[in-house]
């Protein structure tokens, strides 16, 4: 109750990823990487694969809870369910949040890899990206990893501008790196995020953010 109370009071936050999120993730994922495939197995990311962490941006929904369809077993009720999922986002969002982006990061030994973030389209260029990079580089260096990994297509330049800001710098370059046009991709290492002085600078980056887009949460907790 504590926890869904903090959620109302803060309408934008970053918590890690449930199952019962992956439905709505999986649409952000085919909107932003529609030609990924296979698609990525978020059940097993989240169960088995143990240097992995998935984080999700949430948006409280200013709509009570929707009941439950009264023909549900039919035909009818199955198609108006999915009709529903689509214009509110997701059934998880009828629990009063929507997903409205997520980060992957693996963890190997000594770094820490960024290895997708993504952004619902009709939410984009709203703060949401940065919310949760600034959420990844929180957990990298709360797990002790200094070395923050990722790749970002060289024609991206509104990613490369966000990730110079937060100190990435380029070290290498993947020739062809993703598979829909042979695009090459530029290696980004940001090192000491674990650091006094760098961990100090996020949090001027946070506040900055705040000024601009809002009040938000960034929780690294798994609640139960």
């Amino acid at each position: 109750m504590a926890a869904e109370m903090r959620a109302l009071e803060v309408k934008r936050r970053v918590r890690p990823m449930e199952l019962a999120d992956i439905p709505q993730v999986e649409r952000i994922e085919r909107e932003a990487f529609p030609t990924t495939w296979p698609p990525t197995s978020f059940h097993y990311e989240l169960r088995q694969n143990r240097i992995a962490r998935y984080l999700v941006a949430v948006e409280a929904v200013d709509r009570p809870t929707q009941p439950p369809l009264p023909v549900t077993g039919t035909g009818l009720g199955r198609l108006l369910e999915g009709v529903r999922d689509v214009l509110l986002g997701g059934r998880e969002a009828t629990q009063g949040q929507t997903v409205t982006g997520y980060v992957g990061l693996w963890l190997p030994a000594y770094e820490a890899h960024i290895v997708a973030i993504a952004v619902r389209e009709a939410q984009r260029r709203q703060g949401i990206g940065e919310m949760l990079l600034q959420a990844a580089l929180e957990l990298a260096a709360s797990l002790g990893r200094s070395l923050v990994t990722l790749e970002c297509r060289v024609s991206n330049q509104p990613a490369l501008a966000l990730y110079h800001k937060y100190g990435f710098q380029r070290v290498g370059v993947r020739p062809r790196y993703y598979s829909d046009n042979q695009e090459d991709a530029y290696v980004l290492n940001l090192e000491g995020v674990d650091t006094p002085a760098y961990q100090s600078r996020l949090r001027e980056l946070k506040e900055q953010h705040r000024q601009r887009w809002g009040e938000y949460e960034i929780s690294l907790r798994q609640e139960v």
